[in-house]
């Protein structure tokens, strides 16, 4: 095996804490080409599809890599823009913020990047990157607030394929989840809670998450527990009851069954039921992208006025906002408690071992 080594290494180079942002992934440019190339790395992972492989390979390469891509191409066209793909500059934004804010905090032996599971900028390019420039200790944050096999823990299978790779491996931290944490939770609230103070409260809160196979809650995947105790945390710091808000799952695929409620048709249905106006945010969602733009923000929306409802409003996800940052940035010093990079007077003792022993002094 040839592992991936350091080039041009230099045993007296500052070490440093690398924190790396992760999230999911996005289409280089929306073209049929660009999507089948992305949906075939995103639907090839088998934590994502827990189908036999050859029957999966059959069915992703025979039929859904034939159609769904130029589909796909014409939703996010719709989402794209100058600066390309939402999901993309979102994350990159959130990363400058955090950057700038540790950097203000004297946290300045830290490297902060992002990588995306699927797509670009990926896992090797990045790990590349920051350990050329002397991080020997890493934090990896995914921006899934909720665990699933699914997100999390693919997050990680990738980050261990890179790993068994190396010659010299980091210190690892990796945050797996962050459900219930204080700050995220007070950051949530706040961003609907404002924007009832811009335009007034609907008769209801739906609160979306992506969905999952119910089979993978019933093999023991936490998911969707954690959903739900998002939810009620953030409905207990707005002071709803339980008739004000409710949890719904969006973005199913396939024909098996998923997590319920679904999203789309519980917004079909609210209208019979007498509630004329709904507000939608998506907790799990740390970034706007495909699934809350053009599925929440639109698709949705149309479900729901068809079906007879009067208003409907979609609550933009937390982005690079000053209150999100605030919360990333608490969680990354949380997981950094009794990490310091290498002083100088350390390195200088490694460089002095390494000549002594090159020497045979």
């Amino acid at each position: 095996m040839r592992y991936i080594n350091t080039s041009n290494f230099d045993h007296q180079q500052s070490d440093k804490i690398g924190i790396l942002l992760t999230n999911l992934g996005t289409p280089d440019e929306p073209t049929p080409k660009a999507l089948k190339r992305y949906l075939k790395q995103f639907l090839s992972d088998p934590r994502v599809v827990e189908v036999p492989r050859l029957l999966w390979w059959l069915i992703l390469n025979g039929v859904i890599l034939q159609f769904r891509p130029r589909r796909s191409a014409k939703a996010y066209a719709t989402v794209f823009t100058e600066q390309g793909s939402p999901l993309l500059f979102h994350t990159q934004a959130q990363r400058d913020a955090v950057a700038a804010q540790l950097q203000q905090d004297g946290l300045n032996d830290v490297v902060v990047e992002f990588a995306m599971r699927y797509g670009n900028p990926s896992f090797d390019s990045v790990l590349d990157k920051m350990f050329a420039q002397g991080v020997r200790k890493l934090i990896v944050l995914p921006l899934y607030p909720q665990y699933s096999a699914s997100t999390s823990a693919s997050t990680f299978d990738e980050l261990a394929r890179n790993f068994m790779r190396r010659r010299w491996l980091p210190d690892l931290r990796f945050v797996s989840h962050y459900p219930d944490y204080a700050p995220f939770i007070s950051a949530a609230a706040d961003k609907i809670r404002s924007h009832w103070q811009q335009h007034g409260q609907a008769d209801k809160l739906i609160l979306s998450y992506h969905g999952i196979p119910k089979r993978y809650l019933l093999n023991g995947d936490p998911y969707h527990c954690e959903c739900y105790k998002t939810s009620r945390l953030i409905a207990e710091q707005l002071g709803l009851n339980k008739d004000q808000y409710m949890t719904t799952f969006q973005s199913r695929f396939g024909r098996e069954e998923w997590l319920k409620p679904y999203t789309d048709e519980t917004l079909k249905a609210l209208p019979k039921q007498g509630v004329s106006s709904v507000q939608i945010f998506c907790p799990g969602f740390s970034a706007d992208c495909l699934e809350t733009i053009e599925e929440i923000g639109e698709e949705n929306k149309e479900y729901f006025l068809h079906a007879g409802g009067q208003r409907y409003e979609y609550i933009s996800a937390l982005n690079a906002e000053p209150q999100h940052i605030a919360a990333l940035c608490q969680l990354i010093k949380d997981n950094l408690h009794g990490w310091s990079a290498t002083n100088d007077n350390q390195r200088a003792q490694r460089a002095g071992e390494l000549n002594s022993a090159k020497y045979g002094d």
